[in-house]
């Protein structure tokens, strides 16, 4: 791969799917893109730029999907779920209460671990949930784990991997050596197909959204646009969920963390900020604030 390849790829992974790749990543594109070529009948990296310069929609697709990262497992990381369980849900129970309804977003729900690790949080809470409307919204880039998650069928490998054994057997079906989340447990989510990069803004406001280890992937402008877009799109006492390497801290104040709650934020109520008092001399980096 010469280094006008590597450059155009960079750019093109970065304007399709927020990817911001360092100088020194040639080997991980040729790691990926190499058996998509083969499987394509590509002769390699410089016909692959050649067919992207030419606008192969499905190519385009295919070299998208392949570069992203879709590490996942239920119940991962933890201490998120044990937030949801022991303070995001008991909180929205009671702000919620005439309402009676809730709406979680899992952005980048990659194979469906995360939103389904989280349906079965809700169930075990059922009891204080009877007659709740609860939506939740899984999206990701890729159509293919999309499609994957509908289906909710996992290998023994990955239900071992953070899945407690009373909720395998509680909420799965096993057949053969797969197993198979029940129909009530799928019915509980709806899967679409959405690039953070582009307008979300027609999903609605949400309650809860999960927006975990994607953002660490993005350069800092990329993450600034995303976290004031997921802003207007989470209703003012409602909750932020990222993930353990990724925070808001020095990138925006439309959230702020919530003390003692690692990966946990609030939105700012705008009509506090703007209400702040102007410092003497702060004008021209406030103008500078204002301006991003």
């Amino acid at each position: 791969m010469t280094p006008t390849e590597y450059e155009y790829l960079r750019k093109f992974l970065k304007d399709n799917s927020g990817l911001d790749l360092s100088a020194d990543k040639q080997y991980l594109i040729e790691s990926r893109l190499l058996p998509l070529a083969r499987k394509a009948g590509i002769s390699g990296i410089a016909e692959l730029v050649q067919k992207l310069q030419g606008g192969s929609r499905q190519l385009i697709t295919d070299v998208v999907e392949a570069m992203t990262t879709n590490e996942t497992f239920f119940f991962r990381d933890k201490v998120p779920f044990d937030h949801f369980r022991d303070h995001i849900m008991p909180e929205i129970i009671k702000a919620r209460a005439s309402k009676r309804s809730v709406r979680i977003w899992c952005a980048a729900g990659s194979t469906g671990q995360e939103p389904y690790s989280l349906a079965m949080c809700l169930k075990e809470m059922s009891a204080a949930l009877t007659g709740w409307r609860i939506e939740i919204i899984a999206t990701d880039l890729s159509q293919e784990v999309l499609e994957k998650a509908k289906a909710g069928v996992y290998s023994q490998f990955e239900v071992q991997r953070g899945l407690p054994i009373q909720m395998l057997v509680k909420y799965f079906k096993q057949t053969g050596e797969t197993w198979q989340v029940n129909p009530e447990l799928r019915a509980m989510i709806q899967h679409r197909q959405l690039n953070l990069l582009h307008d979300f803004s027609q999903l609605g406001t949400f309650d809860v959204i999960f927006c975990r280890n994607v953002l660490i992937y993005f350069d800092q402008d990329t993450k600034i646009n995303i976290f004031n877009r997921l802003a207007r799109q989470i209703e003012p006492d409602g909750f932020l969920v990222l993930g353990a390497a990724e925070t808001v801290v020095g990138l925006t104040d439309t959230f702020r963390p919530i003390a003692e709650r690692r990966g946990l934020y609030k939105p700012n109520d705008p009509r506090a900020a703007a209400a702040k008092p102007v410092l003497a001399g702060a004008a021209p980096r406030l103008a500078v604030m204002a301006g991003r």
